[in-house]
C-alpha cells in the first residue's frame, strides 16, 4: 500500500469552505450531489411577463401538505458583496406563484437553451421553442411538452445570505399536480415513460434510464 492509499482506498482530500472561493465550493457541490432532478421553473412578472429557467437544486419535501423546493442563486452584480436576484426569484417574490415542469430527456436541450442570461422582457418560452400552457390554479402557465409539471403557491423565500453566490431557498405548495395520462395508474408514475433527466457536474446531464430495484427492508 502506497503512502496515497489507506485501508480503503486512495487517500482522502479535505476542504474548509472558510478557506476556499465560492466557485471551489460550488464545484464541490454540484461534483458531489448528484445526480440532481432538474426543475424547469416557469413565472410571470407583475407586467405578465413570462419567464423559464432550469434548476438542479430541487427536491420535494413533504406531501401533508405537498411541497417542493428550488434554489436560486444570487449573481454577482458588480464589485460589491450583495447579490442580485434572478428573474425568477424575482418573480416568485412579486406573485407568489411558480410552476416546476419535468425535464424530460426530448426536451433536455429546449431546458438548458432556457439557462441563457437575457434580458426580462425576453420570453424563455420562445426562446426555447416550447409551448406555453394555461395553469388551473396559478397565473404562471405550464409547458405543454413537459411530462408532469406541478402547480405551485409560495409558502416561504430564505435567503442563506445576501452575497452573490449564496443559495436561496424557495418553499412552495403544489395546489395541482398534472401528469401525462399514459404515465400514470392508481398514482404511480412509470419512471421509462417520464424519461426524466438530471444534472451531473459542468456541463454534464444524465439519463434515468439505467435502474435497479431494491426492496426495503421490514
Amino acid at each position: 500500500m502506497n503512502s496515497s492509499e489507506t485501508l480503503y482506498g486512495p487517500s482522502m482530500q479535505t476542504f474548509d469552505p472558510a478557506e476556499c472561493k465560492p466557485n471551489q465550493v460550488y464545484k464541490l457541490m454540484s461534483g458531489i450531489i448528484v445526480p440532481r432532478p432538474v426543475a424547469l421553473v416557469s413565472t410571470l412578472d407583475a407586467r405578465g411577463v413570462a419567464n423559464l429557467a432550469p434548476f438542479s437544486f430541487f427536491t420535494g419535501v413533504g406531501s401533508v401538505p405537498p411541497t417542493v423546493l428550488f434554489c436560486p442563486t444570487l449573481r454577482r452584480a458588480g464589485a460589491g458583496e450583495t447579490g442580485q436576484r434572478k428573474d425568477t426569484l424575482s418573480n416568485v417574490e412579486e406573485t407568489g406563484e411558480f410552476v416546476v415542469n419535468v425535464v424530460s430527456e426530448a426536451i433536455a436541450a429546449a431546458a438548458n437553451a432556457t439557462a441563457a442570461e437575457v434580458a426580462p422582457e425576453v420570453d424563455e418560452f420562445k426562446l426555447a421553442g416550447l409551448t406555453a400552457l394555461a395553469s388551473e390554479a396559478v397565473r404562471p402557465p405550464r409547458v405543454a411538452e413537459s411530462p408532469a409539471q406541478m402547480e405551485c403557491r409560495l409558502m416561504q423565500v430564505i435567503y442563506t445570505s445576501k452575497e452573490a453566490g449564496s443559495g436561496v431557498i424557495v418553499l412552495g405548495e403544489v395546489v395541482r399536480f398534472h401528469v401525462r395520462g399514459d404515465l400514470v395508474e392508481d398514482f404511480r408514475v412509470d419512471p421509462a415513460g417520464l424519461d426524466a433527466v438530471g444534472r451531473m457536474a459542468g456541463n454534464a446531464w444524465v439519463r434515468t434510464r439505467d435502474r435497479v430495484e431494491f426492496t426495503r427492508p421490514k
